[in-house]
């Protein structure tokens, strides 16, 4: 896996789509849609409760900015951008 491209914080709100608690594949088709409807510019923060590697591989791919960090309470938070 490549470095996650780093997004600037200071632009505006994410949308926020949780989907914690999902049997898989649902976070990862939760994630997918949520990408595929996102404009240009666009951000949305996912919260999971693993880290989304298959998914990682489908944004570098695809030139997704994304930045990953795992909470203190163990919920991974994914923020993703569109270029």
């Amino acid at each position: 896996m490549t470095e996650p491209s780093m997004i600037d914080p200071s632009k505006t709100e994410p949308s926020i789509i949780d989907a914690r608690g999902l049997e898989p594949p649902g976070p990862f088709e939760v994630a997918m849609e949520a990408i595929t409807d996102l404009a240009p510019g666009g951000r949305i923060l996912l919260l999971l409760d693993r880290m989304p590697h298959p998914l990682f591989r489908i944004l570098d791919r695809d030139g997704y900015r994304y930045t990953p960090e795992i909470r203190d309470d163990g919920v991974v938070e994914v923020l993703i951008e569109r270029p």
